[in-house]
């Protein structure tokens, strides 16, 4: 078993292209697949909210592992997530213990979730920006 792969930053042209690929392929499922089936299950809406918080902090943690991306943007949205996913469960356990009007949690929960998504497109958008800057500059050569 190997370890963490290379991040953006050290990534080889064919490395950087896969690593685009599939960061870009689990976007398209997750938009496309996850996100509806979440919506679709028969929970409240913090529930919900917050199971697709704690899917975003483990694919957070598999991309920072596998090297998808560039690491200050792959540990700021681990960051935004996990907040997020904090927040969320503090909800939950208030409304356990009877405290139900504590609805700006999962407000600033969606949010966090929101500027997450957003570092993510913007690391995304960077790769893209990588692999065509540099295979621009292997065809000069």
């Amino acid at each position: 078993m190997s370890g963490p792969r290379n991040s953006a930053e050290r990534a080889t042209p064919a490395e950087l292209r896969r690593s685009t690929m599939d960061l870009l392929a689990m976007f398209v499922v997750l938009a496309l697949l996850v996100v509806p089936v979440i919506r679709a299950l028969p929970l409240g809406q913090t529930t919900r909210t917050g199971i697709l918080a704690w899917l975003l902090v483990a694919l957070s943690l598999y991309w920072l592992y596998a090297g998808h991306g560039y690491r200050p943007f792959l540990l700021l949205q681990l960051a935004l997530f996990s907040i997020a996913a904090a927040l969320l469960i503090t909800k939950l356990g208030l409304v356990f213990v009877g405290t139900n009007r504590l609805s700006i949690l999962r407000r600033t929960a969606k949010a966090l979730i929101v500027a997450g998504a957003l570092t993510a497109c913007v690391n995304l958008s960077l790769m893209v920006l990588a692999l065509i800057r540099r295979s621009t500059k292997s065809k000069d050569l």
